[in-house]
């Protein structure tokens, strides 16, 4: 057993899960990958996801130390997302899945 943050893990590969589970917090970090993105603009990428949601999952992506914000003192307000250097170390791990998914599960078959 893996204990962190006052819960229990069956082992450290379904602690690191954890920061990925739900629909949304995969996709969002792979679009942020690659350079800060503006909310509309992620949400826009993310299709299907409300502004509500992508809120929450950003939220918890920024608790969890993944992603980070920019806030620009701007008018109109400007604020950019981005992954933090412990988000761009998962990047491999997604981008190893999206390569396997690809691989065994491609249209054709």
């Amino acid at each position: 057993m893996v204990r962190y943050k006052d819960k229990e893990y069956v082992c450290y590969l379904d602690l690191g899960i954890e920061f990925l589970r739900g629909k949304w917090k995969a996709l969002i970090l792979c679009h942020l990958t690659h350079e800060p993105i503006r909310f509309l603009e992620l949400q826009r990428r993310t299709k299907g996801i409300t502004q509500k949601m992508l809120n929450e999952q950003l939220k918890a992506l920024e608790k969890d130390g993944l992603v980070d914000k920019k806030n620009y003192p701007e008018a109109p307000p400007r604020v950019e997302y981005f992954l933090t250097e412990k988000g761009e170390a998962l990047s491999p791990a997604l981008k190893t899945i999206e390569i396997w998914a690809k691989k065994y599960f491609s249209e054709e078959e």
